[in-house]
């Protein structure tokens, strides 16, 4: 099971449908068009070719474990879900319109190519061959023994057959990229070529400072309607958001600060007052029955403990106190309880895993794996030389390879309490079963050294709450603001919340599934956006939401509706409102240029005239990239003024001076395969995004989860 086991501890390698970067430049294809009788197992198509709620399910899963490998949040994956599909699908599309057939024999030749195994020392023999028969053999195996292991490397083979897909699509299309002669050639003058030129500019910037141009919504429409590609617009809303946090008031802060220093020094009311944290024979049993936070009875290190005494430890005495201080939102009182040195054990371990366990995709049952672990624990103390074989037994991802090593810990060490109590109870030498949350471990305890010092600390913890009163009147401002903007413009909107001080946010472009909204991030958000995009909702209607376990509130209002199509104008004014108003800033700047000489012009925008070397290839001027105003100094002729240069960064306006030709060190064979190169890369980028932009991707996830959301009401 060993390169089955080196699948399942890489979950990460398994969401990739495509890991090439290039795929990065596809466009998101989350909206839905108009169409009829829709089956809820079918969430979508791209290009005729369904998307299955299986398909989905599978992927979303595979995204899961990896969020969890990584220590990630495991929510609001699915648009990135439904992106490596829509992405899979249409390279399997390329695929077989190359005339490829993904057959068995393709996927056990190229299998040694994917990137789960190319790098991967144990699937290659001493001679460097690929294990195909043992990898085969293994899943058999496991075919019989584990259906859950069986099933996940069903899902990762579909993976990983898109990925060798993609290899051979990308590998054939980079193929046809070639460069003419007579194309370099030219490509070579024009890196050669110089003109020398004389020029002004009237920077964008500076006119904007001095002149005011607002940009109305009927600008930045113009403009959409002169790039109508560059702005093609899923289905998204335009949201406005006040969120109304529950936070402590100042009573609330004095109150957990009193409760505080009537349990450090005073006494509980249990105790009739007699019993306090300085003076407790039990500080465990004190602390779990007063703090709001539990007992922690491991050692750590200094740099484990709250900064505020973290410099005191070291030199304190055993039952010595500290505080009361203030962590965050806590006040806190610290005991020094023991301190001794943090011994480092190296261990190894087999692990038998059982259904239900976790991260576990065993089959067998608790009683079955502790049956398994007793018997193999008994063969392994009579013969302590049968661990190794009895590692092919471990359901522990690498186990042979690793020798069931987990290396050194300390007993800070992020590992399963079980675990860390068996180490600390054993000898070096020590065989033994341990039980945790992943199963049963056979632990050997391989050798142990003393560490850094390590402290025992009771930590006395009140948290500093919002009240009743405090949350209460969260709610009263809350619905109070609500009623306050009933009926009301968005602007009315914005400005009510701004007079309140209140904390206000616009996402502009949310789409149904992106898991969280911009400047909020909490539970609810899903809530919001499911109800954003009801198909009976309205521009202008507003919401009121609770945050279950804080109390803090939100108010929503839909400022807008965007369906697939064209961007609406104000749904993208912070991505092109400064090059709408540089465009309007260049039109007054041409006006007011007329027929007027470089020293006039300099002289009339309060510039300098300056001088510059530029070509058609690297066509930068005084540090700006202007290819425009690089074509007119080799378009105007020499003396000749030009006329104003519309460029990225300002209106120039120009002389050729001169042009002479710089002749750089290179044959026309390394040029030819630079350019080649470069333009494979490029090409790739772009057939991608053309692929993308020209497929039919019908996409019914809003209309069927607005169905089924409206069945469950």
């Amino acid at each position: 099971m060993a390169i089955l086991g080196s699948i399942r501890s890489r979950p990460w390698l398994l969401m990739g449908v495509i890991a090439l970067a290039l795929l990065a430049f596809l466009v998101n294809p989350d909206s839905i068009d108009k169409v009829f009788g829709k089956n809820p197992d079918v969430l979508g198509k791209v290009n005729g070719e369904k998307i299955t709620r299986g398909e989905f399910d599978d992927q979303l899963f595979v995204l899961q474990q990896q969020a969890e490998q990584q220590g990630q949040p495991k929510t609001g994956l699915e648009e990135q879900a439904w992106q490596l599909l829509v992405q899979s699908k249409l390279i399997k599309q390329q695929f077989e319109k190359m005339g490829f057939e993904m057959t068995e024999d393709y996927f056990w030749n190229q299998l040694q190519f994917d990137q789960m195994f190319a790098q991967q020392k144990q699937f290659f023999d001493e001679k460097g061959n690929f294990k195909t028969q043992e990898l085969k053999k293994q899943i058999e195996d496991m075919k019989a023994a584990s259906p859950e292991g069986y099933n996940q490397w069903l899902k990762s083979r579909k993976s990983i057959e898109y990925r060798l897909m993609a290899r051979q699509v990308f590998a054939n299309v980079s193929a046809g990229i070639t460069t003419g002669k007579k194309e370099a050639e030219e490509l070579m003058k024009e890196r050669d070529q110089l003109a020398d030129i004389d020029f002004v500019k009237v920077d964008y910037a500076t006119y904007l400072q001095k002149n005011n141009i607002k940009v109305t919504t009927e600008d930045l429409a113009n403009y959409i309607n002169q790039h109508p590609v560059m702005f093609k617009a899923d289905a998204s809303r335009n949201l406005g958001i006040v969120y109304f946090p529950s936070k402590p008031s100042a009573a609330d802060d004095a109150v957990a600060q009193k409760e505080i220093n009537k349990l450090f020094s005073a006494g509980t009311d249990a105790s009739g007052g007699t019993e306090n944290f300085q003076n407790t024979k039990n500080d465990s049993m004190f602390v779990m029955a007063n703090s709001d936070m539990p007992y922690n009875n491991q050692y750590v290190t200094p740099n484990q403990l709250p900064q505020t005494i973290q410099a005191q430890i070291p030199s304190a005495a055993i039952g010595q106190t500290f505080g009361p201080y203030k962590e965050q939102n806590f006040y806190v009182v610290s005991k020094l309880l023991d301190k001794k040195a943090s011994d480092s054990t190296l261990s190894k371990h087999i692990l038998i895993s059982y259904k239900g366990a976790e991260r576990s995709t065993a089959t067998r049952t608790k009683e079955q794996a502790k049956k398994i672990a007793d018997s193999l624990l008994a063969v392994i103390k009579a013969n302590p030389a049968a661990f190794a074989n009895g590692l092919k037994l471990s359901d522990e991802p690498n186990a042979v390879e690793r020798n069931g090593s987990v290396g050194w810990t300390t007993p800070q060490s992020q590992f399963a309490p079980g675990y860390l109590n068996f180490l600390a109870s054993n000898a070096k030498g020590s065989t033994g079963l341990a039980e945790t949350e992943f199963g049963y471990h056979i632990i050997n305890v391989e050798d142990k050294k003393a560490g850094t010092m390590s402290y025992k600390v009771a930590h006395l913890v009140k948290a500093v709450k919002p009240s009743d009163a405090t949350e209460a009147a969260t709610d009263k401002n809350a619905r109070r603001f609500i009623q306050q903007v009933q009926g009301k413009s968005f602007n009315d909107f914005v400005n009510i919340a701004k007079k309140g001080n209140y904390q206000f946010s616009n996402p502009k472009q949310a789409k149904r599934f992106d898991g969280q909204l911009q400047g909020l991030g909490t539970e609810k958000d899903g809530d919001i956006l499911a109800w954003a995009f009801d198909k009976k909702r309205e521009k202008g209607d507003t919401e009121f939401f609770t945050v279950d376990g804080t109390g803090d509130k939100i108010v929503v209002y839909l400022n807008g509706k965007q369906d697939k199509g064209t961007a609406d104008p104000e749904s993208v004014r912070d991505q092109i409102e400064t090059v709408v108003k540089n465009k309007l800033a260049a039109k007054q700047i041409v006006e007011k240029i007329g027929k007027s000489g470089l020293d006039q012009i300099a002289k009339q925008f309060g510039t300098t005239k300056q001088s510059a070397q530029v070509n058609l290839l690297s066509p930068s001027v005084a540090g700006s990239m202007e290819p425009k105003v690089a074509g007119a100094a080799f378009g105007v002729a020499k003396g000749k003024l030009s006329n104003p240069v519309e460029g990225g960064t300002g209106v120039y306006v120009l002389i050729k001076k001169n042009e002479t030709v710089n002749k750089q060190p290179g044959d026309l064979k390394q040029f030819t395969e630079s350019v080649t190169q470069r333009n494979g890369g490029m090409f790739g980028q772009a057939w991608l995004k053309s692929l993308q932009d020209n497929a039919k991707i019908d996409d019914y996830r809003i209309e069927i989860y607005n169905k089924l959301g409206s069945q469950q009401q």
